[in-house]
């Protein structure tokens, strides 16, 4: 589902003129914690009484903090400013193949609260009533007890149409064409704050942006690698832009052919990255079932020739399905989570050479494009679905609060 951003300028409307400062103030203070009135005065070019009175309303309504003084090269001393992680909840969910993930986070992208469930596939109506539930239980615990929930977002495994909430497809589910958020805000109603969905990997690029202070890139590619094979594309702007494609397909690089008349994958095409270096496509060749966890069945037989060769070929072809991520979107940095970087050196160290000596061929000696890869992807997508409400909330168009 799209961000909703702010209309255009309204010439003399005084109360959104009041809107725009205080967002453009909390952004500001978002990406550089500390700022002062002044340093936000200078750097917004807005006049030292708007932007008082603009902190002043965000001190009182509990969006910020003032920390410690600064000096002053002349006049009074000012003091840091910073979000204020006391206040208010970010609700995030992912809806994964063999689980649901869920977080509380603060204003800052701290994790209060986290749950991690073990299911396997099913319906989407299952699925609502048992997410609502969590999520009921994931508010109702101590540390959420004073905090006001700002809205909750909702992460899923497949490409969401970028002019509606509906899920098209999720192939390792088997779901079709499912408006999610229908089915499960019926079961949460004292949630009256914003809901919304995307699609899981582009909600982890976009918190994996969003939610970083300092040395921020000017855009991130992220590759969720697990069951399936997803990717999202986010720019820094603000707030920060997605590509999402005109039917919601951008990023679907599991999905790109690769192996042309190869295995045939969920998606119903033939020779898609997925048969070839997905959970679902290492499953069905060492012939390890649904119900096992994937890493521990592998670590119990790491040294068998069989496991290698796999873990290897797996390997090769996300080297090549990163190197073709890189000639078309380019991307300042690339990030790879999900539960298959779990896997370690045997799965990720034949792509990080493929990578490595393939990046720069069109480019000599040019500066080379980090590859990250995160120890824990656990949670990535629901807290970035998080971020995505944070983002929502202070770039839209109602009220802060």
């Amino acid at each position: 589902m799209s961000i909703v951003y702010l209309p255009p300028h309204r010439t003399g409307d005084l109360h959104y003129l009041k809107r725009l400062n205080r967002s453009a103030i909390l952004e500001m203070i978002r990406q550089t914690p500390g700022l002062t009135r002044a340093d936000i005065a200078t750097q917004a070019q807005l006049t030292k009484a708007t932007v008082g009175n603009s902190v002043q309303t965000l001190l009182g309504q509990g969006w910020l903090s003032e920390g410690e003084l600064h000096k002053s090269s002349g006049g009074r001393p000012g003091r840091a400013l910073h979000l204020n992680d006391e206040h208010f909840a970010l609700l995030g969910a992912e809806v994964g193949v063999h689980g649901l993930r869920l977080v509380a986070c603060t204003l800052s992208g701290n994790i209060i609260e986290s749950h991690h469930e073990q299911v396997l596939p099913a319906s989407p109506e299952a699925t609502a009533h048992t997410l609502a539930q969590l999520l009921k239980e994931l508010k109702a615990r101590p540390s959420m007890a004073d905090r006001h929930c700002l809205g909750i977002g909702i992460a899923l495994p497949g490409p969401v149409d970028p002019a509606a909430p509906v899920l098209r497809l999720a192939p390792n589910l088997n779901w079709q064409d499912v408006r999610f958020l229908d089915l499960i805000r019926p079961l949460v109603p004292e949630a009256t704050s914003i809901w919304l969905m995307d699609n899981e990997a582009k909600s982890a690029a976009f918190g994996e942006l969003y939610f970083r202070t300092g040395n921020i890139p000017h855009s991130l590619a992220y590759v969720s690698l697990g069951t399936g094979i997803g990717g999202g594309m986010v720019t820094d702007q603000s707030p920060p832009q997605l590509s999402r494609g005109a039917q919601g397909l951008a990023g679907e690089i599991g999905h790109t052919v690769l192996q042309p008349n190869g295995q045939y994958c969920h998606c119903g095409n033939r020779g898609c990255a997925e048969t070839l270096a997905s959970g679902w496509a290492i499953r069905a060749a060492l012939g390890i079932a649904e119900d096992i966890n994937l890493v521990d069945a592998i670590s119990a037989r790491q040294h068998d020739e069989d496991v290698q060769y796999v873990l290897r070929r797996a390997g090769e072809t996300l080297g090549i399905l990163l190197l073709n991520l890189h000639h078309t979107q380019n991307a300042a940095e690339i990030v790879l989570g999900g539960s298959l970087v779990q896997l370690g050196p045997a799965f990720l160290a034949p792509a990080q050479r493929y990578f490595a000596a393939n990046q720069n061929r069109l480019l000599g000696n040019g500066q080379k494009v980090r590859l990250r890869i995160l120890d824990d992807a656990t949670f990535v997508a629901a807290r970035g679905a998080a971020a995505q409400v944070l983002a929502t909330v202070i770039h839209g168009s109602n009220d802060l609060v």
